[in-house]
């Protein structure tokens, strides 16, 4: 089984189409440990604020499925790819980290660059993978956000309801909590309403 780890943003219908890939993930890949939810302002264009967070699941599919799974998750929630690389979307998920592979094919770059240069993808990683070592430098994701340049991009947590869970979130919570998630509660990711 490998560790992966996906960051999802949203800044159309933003709780909704969060809550949809969520699900969506879940019937794909079981129990999911997921970061708090932060919001921020748009990188790159004038925009509505976005909605970010990171998840990890185990998974025996290989890095190519997991990464044409989450493109038919973002096609279901209306996602179009434009050229324009900063835009606003209805669902963006991004597959961070696959264990400690580096993979660099045209379709996929893992470890995502965004992981050392944006705040709504470092922070949500560093609570849930804390002691977990980017594949390339080394270092562990907990220094990397505690050395970051937070002045550069101002995200906030946001309330957003986590309702009841599955399976395997205990055994979840347990292994954030080992990794070393620096102070902050990792929380897995439930189903249900208010």
């Amino acid at each position: 089984m490998a560790r992966v780890y996906v960051s999802i943003g949203s800044n159309i219908d933003r709780e909704r189409n969060i809550r949809s890939s969520m699900d969506r993930l879940r019937a794909e890949y079981g129990s999911l440990l997921a970061s708090m939810v932060y919001e921020s302002d748009p990188v790159g264009f004038e925009g509505e604020r976005f909605l970010n967070l990171v998840v990890g699941f185990d998974t025996s599919h290989s890095p190519e499925d997991v990464f044409e799974t989450l493109r038919a998750i973002e096609r279901q929630c209306n996602r179009t790819r434009c050229k324009a690389r900063y835009s606003s979307r209805t669902l963006d998920l991004d597959l961070l980290l696959y264990d400690d592979r580096v993979i660099q094919t045209p379709k996929m770059n893992i470890p995502r660059d965004e992981i050392l240069f944006h705040a709504f993808v470092l922070r949500p990683l560093a609570e849930i993978a804390g002691e977990d070592r980017h594949p390339i430098n080394g270092r562990a994701f907990g220094q990397l956000w505690a050395e970051f340049d937070k002045s550069r991009q101002k995200i906030w947590p946001v309330p957003f309801d986590r309702p009841v869970g599955n399976s395997g979130i205990d055994e979840q919570r347990n292994r954030a909590n080992e990794r070393g998630n620096h102070g902050e509660r990792a929380t897995p990711w439930h189903k249900g309403g208010s």
